[in-house]
């Protein structure tokens, strides 16, 4: 009995140093993340982190990203990602000091599109329109709203059904005063299918997408 006992303590011992093991991996800095854990880690920062902090942890993904994009250069992925971080973190830093990282964002989804512009179901393009409408004009920027809607439409040709691209083409829409199409474009986004995995991604925006619906529906009202 004792004998049986003992084994199985030296089993669970070695089960824990496997796990100990294996977190002090994932959590070694200077392992770059995976694609997918930089899309989990921004839906995290996205949408369950308070405003104080987001900043801040976005400065720290935006680091990951580009370790990311430094050892896979020819993945679009790594480049979509490292750009949508540095476009979120650009929107918490606001003012001037955000144009730089928009620029770069931009320069990463350009490149993103010359490798595979159907990567990650075209978000490279629906990412370039959001900032094209999203970015002042020049001379401060290079917002651009007919950019805007080419990118966007390019994003909706190759993923019409989803939750990102009805909803950044509805968010444009509504920026246009397009009522009714800002309308129909984020019901579509609502009703998008589920993505397995990105449950914390699809609930914020579906929370984002009913928002901008709310307001338009008070525009049609009037």
């Amino acid at each position: 009995m004792k004998q049986r006992h003992g084994k199985t303590m030296f089993i669970l011992l070695i089960s824990a140093l496997v796990m100990l093991v294996g977190i002090a991996c994932a959590a070694e800095p200077g392992t770059p993340m995976t694609v997918a854990q930089l899309r989990d880690r921004w839906a995290q920062i996205n949408y369950q982190t308070s405003k104080p902090q987001r900043q801040t942890a976005f400065e720290a993904l935006a680091s990951q990203a580009a370790k990311t994009r430094q050892t896979e250069p020819g993945d679009a992925g790594a480049l979509i990602w490292e750009g949508i971080v540095l476009s979120s973190l650009a929107g918490e830093k606001g003012g001037m000091g955000a144009l730089s990282l928009v620029k770069q964002a931009r320069a990463d989804f350009e490149a993103a599109l010359k490798i595979d512009p159907n990567a990650l179901q075209g978000a490279a393009y629906t990412s370039l329109g959001a900032l094209y409408y999203q970015v002042p004009g020049w001379p401060l920027g290079f917002g651009n709203d007919e950019t805007a809607a080419a990118m966007l439409k390019k994003g909706l040709a190759v993923d019409p059904n989803g939750i990102d691209a009805n909803y950044f083409y509805g968010d444009f829409l509504r920026d246009q005063k397009n009522w009714q199409g800002a309308r129909a474009a984020l019901e579509k986004a609502i009703a998008a299918p589920a993505r397995p995995g990105r449950e914390v991604a699809d609930a914020g925006r579906r929370a984002e997408a009913t928002a901008k619906l709310n307001e338009v529906r008070g525009h049609l009202a009037k």
